[in-house]
């Protein structure tokens, strides 16, 4: 199976993407700051999944960047809250992000948990 199958990696994919589109309407003066960080750690969700899924033959690394990506998406779901309290992205945008955010860090969950579902040999 190819990593862009997996449902994390579509579904983290796709958050990015509408993280990218939201975040065109910040303000100029958060380019370097919050605009950068998020769509940062939001694309690294899905690109630590691609790095985990390549290190499937070895269970602690495919773990390892799992972490990685559960951790980011974390990160994301923070810099969200900043985003909101900032009042630059709208409630039910917010909300979306969210509910994906959080189905996203369950696949993950379910991934680090079940690592012989997806490859790795954990004899």
């Amino acid at each position: 199976m190819d990593f862009k199958k997996l449902l994390a990696y579509q579904k983290s994919f796709d958050l990015a993407m509408s993280i990218f589109e939201i975040s065109k309407s910040f303000p100029k003066e958060e380019t370097y700051s919050l605009t950068d960080q998020i769509r940062r750690s939001s694309r690294s969700v899905s690109a630590n999944i691609a790095e985990s899924y390549r290190k499937r033959r070895y269970p602690k690394h495919f773990i390892s960047k799992l972490t990685d990506a559960d951790g980011e998406n974390s990160e994301t779901s923070t810099w969200l809250d900043y985003a909101l309290a900032c009042n630059y992205i709208k409630k039910e945008d917010y909300i979306k992000c969210e509910n994906k955010g959080k189905e996203i860090g369950k696949l993950i969950n379910f991934m680090i948990n079940n690592p012989d579902k997806f490859g790795a040999n954990c004899d």
